[in-house]
C-alpha cells in the first residue's frame, strides 16, 4: 500500500486529503510537530510528503526539516508536492534543492493537484472533473453558500470539514445558511450528488434544518428535498428575498432593504476555500468620467430589492453607476426623458409594465444600448420574443452577480 506524509497542512486541508487519499487506498499519516515529522520520515520513507507553507517562503524549522532529510540517504529522493500561496516561478525554482518536485498555488485547483499526485505514486486516482464553481461567503450569523455550474463531488466533499471550521472560527452560535444553486438545471443522475451536498452542509455543521434555506428555481432539487424525511424543516425557495426574509425575521431590521445592505452585500469571502475573485478594469482611462470616476451607467430594472441591492453592488467594483427602478414606467418615461444609460439589465416580469412592453418602447425610442433580460422566464418562446425585441443577452435566475457583470462587459466589449 503506498503511504503519504502529511506535514504542517491546515485542519480542513488535512481532514479533506486524509479522506480522499485512504477512499483510494492510500495510507496516511500526520506529523503533529517538527521531530515528529523527521522521525515519521525516516521511519515511514514515505512514497510522497505534502506540505503546506503558510507564507509562501519555509520557516526555519521547516528548512531544518528539509535540510536533514536532504542529508539522510533513505529520505533524500522522497518527492515532496507543497502548497501555499502565490509564488514567482524563480522561487518555486529553488524549492527543488529539497525534493519539492510540484508546486501548488492557493486556491488549489484539486483536478490537477490529484491528478499530480496519482503520477507521483504510480497509481490511479477517481477524480471528479465536473465543472464547479463553490463560493462561500459570511455576513453576520448567515452564511452563504454557492454551487454553480456543475456539482462535482470533490469539491462538495470539502464542504464536510471546511463549514464547520468556519462556525468555529467565526464563533457562530447559531448559524443559519444560504444554499444558493445557481442555473442549476438537474436530473435523477444529479440525485447522489445532491444527496451528498446536503448531507454535507446538515451533518456535523450544528446548523439546525429549519436554518438551511435552498435558493433554486429547479424542480428536481425541490421535488428532492421535499421526498426525504431526513431534510424535514429545510426550506426552499425561489427568490433571495424569500429566504432570507425567513432567516432573519427575528431581527431588529426596518425593511428587508436595510438586510440586503446590511446582511447580504457587506460579504467577506473565503479565499482560502477557493472562492473566485473576479475584477473588471477599464481598457481606457479617458473612458471614465472624471468628475466622480464612473466608468458606466447601468440601469437595473427589476421589483425585487434583493436583486436591485445586489447587482448595484457587484456593478460597483468597476466604478459603475447604477440607477435602480422598481417600476417600468419609472424606467421607460426616464428614457423618454432622454437620460441616458450605458447597459440595462431588465426584469421580464414587472407588474405595472412587463419587459416585452418595455423593450417595444426602447425600440420606438431607437434606445442603443445593450440590454440584457435577467429573469426567471425559462420558456424558450419568451427567450427568443426578448431577443427579437432587441435584447442582446438572456440570463435566467439566480446567477452570482458577478456573472451579470462579466456578460455585461462581454457585451460592451461586442458593442465597440
Amino acid at each position: 500500500m503506498k503511504q503519504v506524509l502529511l506535514i504542517d497542512t491546515t485542519s480542513v486541508f488535512r481532514e479533506y486529503l486524509k479522506a480522499k487519499l485512504e477512499a483510494e487506498q492510500v495510507q496516511v499519516e500526520m506529523a503533529t510537530s517538527k521531530r515528529d515529522a523527521f522521525i515519521k520520515l525516516i521511519t515511514m520513507l514515505p512514497d510522497l510528503v505534502i506540505m503546506e507553507l503558510e507564507s509562501g517562503s519555509m520557516s526555519e524549522m521547516q528548512l531544518d526539516l528539509l535540510r536533514k532529510k536532504v542529508r539522510d540517504p533513505n529520505a533524500r529522493k522522497i518527492p515532496i508536492v507543497a502548497t501555499g500561496p502565490t509564488l514567482a516561478r524563480t522561487k518555486i525554482a529553488t524549492l527543488a534543492e529539497f525534493g519539492i518536485v510540484k508546486y501548488f498555488n492557493r486556491p488549489i485547483k484539486f483536478t490537477v493537484f490529484f491528478a499530480s499526485i496519482a503520477t507521483i505514486l504510480k497509481t490511479r486516482f477517481s477524480v471528479d472533473e465536473t465543472p464547479c464553481m463553490v463560493d462561500m461567503h459570511i455576513n453576520g450569523n448567515i452564511i452563504f453558500i454557492e454551487i454553480a455550474q456543475g456539482l462535482n463531488r470533490d469539491k462538495i466533499a470539502m464542504l464536510k470539514y471546511k463549514l464547520p471550521e468556519v462556525i468555529v472560527s467565526n464563533s457562530l452560535t447559531s448559524p443559519k445558511l444560504i444554499l444558493m444553486l445557481s442555473d442549476m438545471h438537474l436530473t435523477f443522475i444529479d440525485g447522489a450528488n445532491l444527496e451528498l451536498l446536503l448531507n454535507n452542509v446538515c451533518v456535523g455543521s450544528g446548523i439546525t434544518m429549519r436554518n438551511i434555506k435552498v435558493l433554486t428555481t429547479d424542480q428536481f432539487v425541490k421535488d428532492l428535498i421535499a421526498g426525504h424525511e431526513q431534510y424535514a424543516g429545510m426550506e426552499v425557495g425561489s427568490k433571495l428575498m424569500d429566504v432570507a426574509g425567513g432567516l432573519v425575521e427575528n431581527r431588529p431590521f426596518a425593511s428587508l432593504t436595510e438586510i440586503a445592505t446590511d446582511r447580504i452585500l457587506n460579504s467577506d469571502a473565503f479565499a482560502d476555500y477557493g472562492s473566485v475573485e473576479v475584477r473588471f478594469g477599464n481598457d481606457s482611462e479617458s473612458e471614465s468620467d472624471e468628475s466622480n470616476g464612473i466608468i458606466l451607467k447601468v440601469a437595473i430594472v427589476d421589483e425585487d430589492v434583493i436583486v436591485r441591492k445586489l447587482l448595484q453592488n457587484a456593478f460597483s467594483a468597476i466604478s459603475a453607476e447604477c440607477v435602480l427602478f422598481e417600476s417600468g414606467n419609472e424606467f421607460v418615461t426616464s428614457v423618454i426623458e432622454k437620460k441616458t444609460y450605458d447597459f440595462v439589465v431588465l426584469d421580464l416580469y414587472i407588474s405595472d409594465m412587463d419587459g416585452f412592453s418595455i423593450l417595444r418602447t426602447l425600440q420606438r425610442h431607437n434606445f442603443e444600448a445593450p440590454v440584457l433580460i435577467y429573469s426567471q422566464a425559462v420558456q424558450r418562446d419568451a427567450v427568443i420574443q426578448a431577443l427579437s425585441l432587441g435584447a442582446k443577452s438572456f440570463l435566467v435566475k439566480p446567477q452570482h452577480p458577478t456573472v451579470i457583470v462579466r456578460k455585461a462587459v462581454e457585451l460592451l466589449h461586442a458593442e465597440d
